[in-house]
Parts: structure tokens; C-alpha cells; sequence
């Protein structure tokens, strides 16, 4: 009976030093930390993925390629950047001759394609400006716009700022032409004048008075699409930067793609998603997808910004310009640092897209 109680005893001892034990302190502490661990990891991961899918918008319908790959010409496309980067004086607001013999040329080219051109001509100050326009497809209906600048920014040749813009333009507008006949809808090719500095973020912004004009004549716009410099690829690892570092949690760092950008709406998600799956299967070229507010640098710094300001869904087609090529705005924007056989595939993934579309 004695021992039987001291046993008794000594299990309950055993016992209350155990719950002693695992309600001490240090137990304490070390379980909140492996809570607060698990919490944490739960949402990293949480974020990580709701912004994979807040900013990439991924998924979309599988659509298919071409049969064979869309005869594109790097040669036409190199006439067509070197024509532009050869004015002198440069094609800028201080040059409104070399503007003029600029709009001629992409005037001309569109005539010998076999296209109707017109100028939209505008007043800005003492000067008149133009941008110069065609069009391909059903005359009526809701129409797709597709535009770059032509103007440069100072005393510099802009190679891919922006005649890589007009010379995808041109090539985009001679494939069309080929293929006219299998158009359900309107095409609007538009040469954009004054995008540059001192008119950015104006009313006299050349794509600003476009869209301007297609509001008030209440034309229904499907999409617009803004190409804005695509002729600058690099291979090299950490080529390619970004407005927050932490895109690069999403985005490679080597500049080898093209970009397809768009707002947050849900049309701009809609469309770029869109955009970005068919320019994927019509060239071999990498295609991502961005969709995020203009308040992050970049994001509205081409001519689209002006359609969004109008109501209508736009992206920007674009090889993200200065977060990767160091020549933006300088004298060493040349024709040599372009690779035309990629600018070819983004105009391929553009023409694939644009035939698609609706």
C-alpha cells in the first residue's frame, strides 16, 4: 500500500513537471516563432502568386499559328529604319522640314503598297503638324487602330526610338495588304507625330488629337495598339531592368522578349492576355504580358496612354525602352545596335494578333 502510493506519487510528479514543461516559457516563445515562420512563408507565397497573376494575367484561350512562318522582310524593315534615322536634321519639333520629309515617306510607302493615305493635320502654335493615316479592311464597323510616333526626342537619330515603330508599321501594313481579303474587320495604320518631349502627357500630343477626333465622331474602337520601339534584343543575362525590382520576381532579367502592356481594367487584362497568346504562336519570339497602373514608371509612355484617356482599351507592343536599352534618348540610338530578325518576329506576332483579333 506504501509502495503503491509513492508510485502514485511519482507518476503524478512525473506528470506535473511535464505540463510545467510545456507551458514554460521558452516552450511558449519557440512555438509563436514557428507560427509566425509558417504565417509568413503562407503569405510570401500568397503574394507571390497574387501578383504573378495581377500583373502577368495568365491563361487565356490556346489559339493556333500559321501553317508555315509569315514571310516578313528584314530587309524592307532595315530601308525603312535607316530612311528615318538618315534625316538631318533629325526628325524633331526644332526640324519641321525633316518632320515633313519624314511624313512623306511613310505617305509614299503606303501609296506604292497600294493604299490610300491621308494627313491629319494640326495646328500647334505658329506650325502645322501631321499625322498620316490609312486604312485596311471593311470601310464600316468597329475598327483596330495601330500606331507609332515618328518624331525623336532632341538631336539624335532614334533608331529604336522609334523608327523600329514605323518601319513594324510599314511591314505590318504590306502584310495586311497581302492578306485584305481575309479581313472581317478595319484596320487603322496611323503615323503619329509630336509623342516626344516637350508635347508628352499633352493635348498636342499627335496620337492625343487622333484619338481625340475618333471619340468625338463616336467611331467604336476594339483595340488599340501602340508600337513603341521593338528593335532592341539582348541575349546577355541581366540586360533587362525594371520600374520596381520586384518585377523581377515575375519577369526575366535577360532583354531577349517583347512586351505586350495594358491597364488594369478588365478590358486591358482581357486584351493583352489576348494579344500576348496569339503573338506567341504567330512568332517564336518570348511574349509577356504586363498589366499594371500608369502611376508605375513606364506603363503609360507611348502613344496609347491618350486612347485610354478617351475610353477605349490600348496596350503598348514595346522592347521596354529605356529598362533595357541604354541608348533611349541618345546620340548612340543608331541603326547598327538594332536586331532585325527579332524586330521581324514581333512584327510576325503583331500581324498574327491583329488578324485575330475580334
Amino acid at each position: 500500500m506504501g509502495i503503491s502510493e509513492n508510485v502514485d506519487e511519482g507518476t503524478n510528479s512525473s506528470r506535473e513537471r511535464k505540463n510545467d514543461s510545456f507551458f514554460s516559457p521558452q516552450i511558449q516563445v519557440k512555438r509563436v516563432m514557428w507560427l509566425f515562420f509558417i504565417v509568413l512563408i503562407v503569405l510570401l507565397f500568397s503574394g507571390y502568386i497574387g501578383g504573378y497573376y495581377w500583373l502577368r494575367t495568365p491563361g487565356g484561350k490556346a489559339y493556333s499559328g500559321p501553317s508555315k512562318p509569315l514571310s516578313v522582310s528584314v530587309a524592307l524593315l532595315r530601308q525603312h529604319v535607316g530612311a528615318l534615322v538618315a534625316m538631318n536634321p533629325p526628325r524633331n519639333v526644332a526640324h519641321l522640314a525633316s518632320l515633313d520629309k519624314t511624313a512623306d515617306y511613310i505617305r509614299t510607302q503606303w501609296q506604292k503598297m497600294g493604299y490610300t493615305a491621308s494627313d491629319q493635320t494640326f495646328k500647334s502654335g505658329a506650325s502645322t503638324f501631321r499625322n498620316v493615316q490609312t486604312f485596311v479592311g471593311p470601310a464600316t464597323g468597329p475598327r483596330i487602330v495601330v500606331g507609332a510616333h515618328y518624331d525623336v526626342c532632341g538631336e539624335q537619330p532614334g533608331a529604336d526610338d522609334n523608327a523600329s515603330g514605323i518601319a513594324g508599321l510599314l511591314e505590318l501594313s504590306r502584310l495586311l495588304h497581302e492578306h485584305k481579303s481575309k479581313l472581317t474587320h478595319r484596320i487603322d495604320l496611323v503615323a503619329y507625330t509630336l509623342e516626344e518631349p516637350p508635347y508628352f502627357g499633352t493635348s498636342q500630343m499627335g496620337s492625343a488629337v487622333h484619338a481625340t477626333a475618333l471619340k468625338k465622331s463616336g467611331v467604336d474602337v476594339t483595340i488599340m495598339i501602340s508600337l513603341e520601339m521593338i528593335g532592341y534584343f539582348s541575349d546577355k543575362p541581366g540586360t533587362q531592368s525594371f520600374p520596381s525590382s520586384l518585377l523581377s520576381l515575375w519577369y526575366p532579367t535577360t532583354g531577349n522578349f517583347i512586351a505586350v502592356v495594358g491597364d488594369q481594367s478588365k478590358s486591358g487584362r482581357a486584351y493583352s492576355r489576348k494579344i500576348r497568346q496569339l503573338m506567341k504562336v504567330g512568332s517564336p519570339l518570348p511574349v509577356y504580358s504586363l498589366n499594371a497602373p500608369a502611376t508605375l514608371p513606364g506603363i503609360d509612355f507611348s502613344d496609347h496612354r491618350n486612347y485610354w484617356a478617351q475610353g477605349y482599351p490600348a496596350v503598348m507592343v514595346t522592347d521596354t525602352a529605356f529598362f533595357r536599352n541604354h541608348n533611349y534618348h541618345k546620340p548612340t540610338d543608331t541603326i547598327d545596335t538594332l536586331q532585325f530578325d527579332k524586330m521581324a518576329d514581333v512584327v510576325r506576332g503583331v500581324f498574327w494578333a491583329v488578324m485575330h483579333l475580334p
